[in-house]
């Protein structure tokens, strides 16, 4: 269901428990940003408990919780998603919650003074002291030249600390408008009667201007690019990103039984090759970024104190250049949709994970309705498609490859 203001309202009913589970998701991520304010999609999500023009600072929390009630949420490089989880009896009062910081947020310097402070140390916990978080923050922003996916989603240092307020109050204006939101309810819920309650909170908000189109599509990626990093560590550390398609791309299931093959479980390619059999790398992760533009396949790995990270890269390529060049087996190919089908039905069985699939089919891929065509999609999945994938993502060409490694006696942080 569509609002009035554009709003988009999707709600399943769950009857098993007396509870129920919220998700808003606001189209703003880093790839909404500029030079100058990266980071204010993140900011907001911290803002967003801040308190409004009616509710001071702290409320919000209190009184869900005093219901029994939690929250939290997330920001992406596409999106920003606000999450609830409460009783179905004070479904009226999180609807007036959520709502009012929407219409409502104050701005009150002070407190934007001291969320500032609370995203530096946060950046600093997660990239400055973070030795993966480093190396993946310098390898997006090599990964792309032209695309604002170069931005980290927590911001640049400078920019943090230059943000100001018509900044914020025009980012707020444009893209937590409702025509720019997604409302997901997944619960113990009467439908008629929760719709009612989000026409009768959120309608009364007015709709805005649609937010400009994101038109930058990134060059083709021609040569490798590297990243090296030297800094004191134990655990070198490799990480590559290969130029990968958009959420909503056909060969999406493809992509993801390709990662699975790849890093998921003990019994993966990536696994069995370099951790145990060869112990080149003490442990080998993976995931793809799946965004409203094309956007990275990533693969990292953590390499023991004595590990020569190029001898672990050409290992890497090997078993990679393998898999695009011979077929899979079938074997392989069913144990990876057997995984993928399974993790899907176990997020499925919650409410929380229904609320969450809900937006994020109808956000990125075209529809709420298309959650129920997935497991098929992934059934339909061939060993040739698999390959074919495989041979064009897997492209060395159009990869960066980032690593941190041991800083010498006598050499400077690169």
């Amino acid at each position: 269901m569509t609002l009035a203001n554009g709003l988009r309202v999707i709600i399943w009913p769950v009857h098993h428990i007396p509870n129920v589970a919220l998700n808003l998701w606001v189209r703003a991520g880093s790839r909404n940003e500029a030079p100058g304010i990266t980071g204010l999609a993140h900011f907001f999500e911290h803002m967003m408990f801040n308190g409004t023009i009616r509710r001071h600072p702290g409320e919000f929390d209190r009184l869900m919780e005093a219901q029994g009630g939690a929250n939290n949420a997330f920001t992406s490089d596409d999106v920003t998603v606000y999450q609830d989880w409460f009783p179905a009896h004070a479904l009226e009062l999180v609807l007036d919650l959520e709502s009012d910081r929407v219409a409502n947020l104050a701005f009150a310097a002070e407190l934007i003074e001291s969320e500032r402070g609370v995203v530096t140390s946060e950046r600093r916990l997660r990239v400055e002291d973070n030795n993966h978080g480093l190396l993946a923050e310098q390898v997006q922003a090599a990964a792309f030249l032209a695309h604002p996916y170069r931005f980290p989603t927590i911001g640049w240092p400078e920019d943090i600390q230059s943000w100001r307020m018509e900044d914020l109050q025009a980012f707020y204006r444009t893209y937590y408008a409702p025509n720019n939101l997604t409302l997901t309810l997944a619960g113990d819920l009467d439908p008629e009667r929760a719709l009612a309650l989000a026409r009768r909170y959120f309608e009364p908000i007015a709709a805005q201007s649609p937010p400009a189109p994101i038109e930058t599509r990134e060059p083709e990626q021609r040569a490798e690019r590297r990243v090296l990093i030297r800094r004191k560590v134990q655990t070198p550390l490799l990480q590559c990103a290969y130029k990968a398609p958009a959420a909503a791309d056909v060969r999406a299931p493809a992509m993801e039984l390709l990662l699975s093959v790849l890093v998921e479980g003990d019994a993966s390619r990536l696994h069995r090759s370099l951790v145990e059999d060869q112990r080149l790398a003490i442990e080998v992760t993976g995931h793809w970024q799946e965004g409203f533009d094309p956007g990275l396949l990533w693969l990292s790995l953590t390499l023991p104190e004595e590990a020569a990270p190029e001898e672990v890269l050409g290992a890497l390529d090997r078993e990679l250049t393998r898999l695009a060049r011979e077929v899979v087996s079938e074997a392989e190919l069913a144990r990876a949709r057997n995984l993928a089908v399974v993790g899907f039905w176990k997020k499925l069985a919650t409410i929380d994970g229904k609320a969450h699939l809900l937006g994020e089919y109808e956000v990125f891929h075209g529809g709420w309705t298309g959650l129920f065509e997935a497991p098929a999609r992934l059934a339909e999945v061939s060993r040739a498609q698999l390959r074919a994938v495989a041979e064009e993502i897997l492209d060395r060409r159009r990869r960066t490859v980032g690593m941190l490694i041991e800083e010498g006696p006598g050499s400077a942080n690169e």
